[in-house]
């Protein structure tokens, strides 16, 4: 195969009506970037036809016999998680394009499509997968495979025992950059073998789903009500899945009336310590508040992540903070420093920041990590779905290299831990912020 066809998107196309797969075949062809691999007319046999053929994207109705789109995508979620779907629709309703993304699908066109819209959209799902792929780093085994990424396969399907870390990543001082932290983390930490949830805890105005362009019907706020009697088959279909195949449990969209308790805490980590032993890294974003919900998912986390910025009036938030966390008896090795927004000797931008040696000796705590500012390159990742670190394939560019680190120190410091203590014990023995808990 020439060096020329190697860079064509390899496109499937599966619709029960042959007119439409000829139409959209037809459109294809004009544009030299894009090579037809096949074709299907029904959801079972597309299902069978990316396995043999491993396309890049697949264009799958919603609308067939046999199996419809919305199960096969499930399916090929799991079974060719390195291709990507987009879904069509004659019904452009919202109901529509919450299940396709439910079920993983990275974008959804409606019917007729335009050749403009199909171009576009196309070229724009291949970039993020392949940026996501790209950020993987995988060691597969002897005859293995291939890579496959983190989440591919269903929650709970196995016997196999996760390592369920729990890693909660706080600023007492809001625009920290938490959930550039969290989203990289969590992207950072996926590998083969390796399951990774993402978890948006921030309830009132989380941007998890900002972050990564996504958007889903169901959030945390659907597990807190069956926290109870929860069914790990209800937890599948409420989380969604990113272009990566990282998992991720979004938070709820704030509603009028209700911006001072939407969930209940207790609930939020109940749901939280149940779930986590289904994956080897749990990833919660939270918001700047220090209230029941926080005080517990502190009290549930293996490790406390507080994200500083070089800033006077951050560093003495954090100093209060960590105050707070000793009070409360929490362990000293629980807490990892990060220093997010780190200038350069110049100090870009007209800010007026600290040297990391005397916020360490100020705070009494040693820095794990120091995240150089770059505001422009996390804007450019926000505005196109995805994590920092999968917006360029230069490991050794600030602030990937750095973000790539850390998630690299996370792996070792959870990943040689001793066995998760277990959801009751976690209820006996945790005691830390309860003040906040009281009636």
């Amino acid at each position: 195969m020439s060096g020329e066809a190697e860079r064509k998107i390899r496109v499937m196309i599966v619709d029960d009506i042959p007119e439409t797969r000829e139409q959209i075949k037809k459109l294809l062809m004009f544009e030299p970037d894009f090579e037809v691999i096949g074709t299907a007319g029904t959801g079972r046999e597309g299902l069978d036809m990316a396995r043999e053929t491993q396309p890049n994207i697949i264009l799958m109705d919603i609308n067939m016999p046999d199996m419809d789109g919305i199960q096969a995508t499930e399916q090929i979620a799991t079974a060719v998680p390195m291709a990507a779907v987009v879904m069509m629709s004659v019904q452009s309703e919202a109901d529509y394009l919450r299940r396709a993304m439910l079920a993983g699908a990275s974008d959804f066109l409606t019917k007729p499509v335009s050749g403009d819209d199909l171009y576009n959209t196309l070229r724009k799902v291949y970039e993020r997968k392949q940026a996501m792929i790209s950020t993987m780093p995988v060691a597969p085994q002897p005859g293995a495979a291939g890579p496959r990424p983190s989440g591919a396969t269903g929650m709970l399907r196995t016997a196999e025992k996760r390592l369920g870390q729990i890693l909660v990543i706080y600023s007492p001082k809001g625009g920290a950059g938490c959930t550039t932290i969290a989203t990289n983390l969590a992207s950072g930490l996926m590998r083969d073998g390796t399951r990774v949830l993402l978890v948006d805890a921030d309830v009132q105005f989380g941007d998890v789903g900002v972050f990564l362009n996504l958007k889903a019907p169901t959030t945390l706020a659907d597990l807190c009500e069956s926290v109870d009697d929860l069914d790990m088959e209800l937890v599948e279909n409420v989380l969604v899945t990113h272009g990566s195949g990282l998992r991720v449990l979004l938070s709820p969209e704030p509603e009028p009336g209700n911006l001072t308790n939407p969930l209940p805490g207790e609930a939020v980590t109940r749901v939280i310590a149940k779930i986590a032993s289904a994956y080897d890294f749990v990833i919660v974003d939270t918001g700047p508040q220090i209230d029941a919900l926080n005080a517990g998912l502190f009290d549930i986390a293996h490790k406390i992540m507080v994200v500083a910025n070089p800033t006077l009036s951050s560093v003495r938030n954090v100093r209060a903070l960590l105050r707070l966390l000793d009070e409360s008896e929490y362990p000293a090795d629980k807490t990892m420093l990060v220093l997010n927004r780190v200038m350069d000797d110049k100090g870009r931008g007209g800010r007026v920041t600290i040297a990391t040696e005397l916020i360490e000796k100020n705070l009494k705590l040693k820095v794990v990590s120091e995240i150089p500012s770059e505001d422009r390159v996390v804007l450019h990742a926000v505005n196109r779905g995805v994590p920092v670190i999968a917006i360029s394939k230069d490991r050794n560019r600030p602030p990937i290299k750095e973000l790539l680190d850390l998630a690299e120190l996370v792996r070792r410091k959870l990943g040689g831990q001793e066995e998760p203590v277990q959801e009751e014990e976690k209820e006996q023995k945790t005691g830390g912020l309860s003040w906040l808990r009281r009636p």
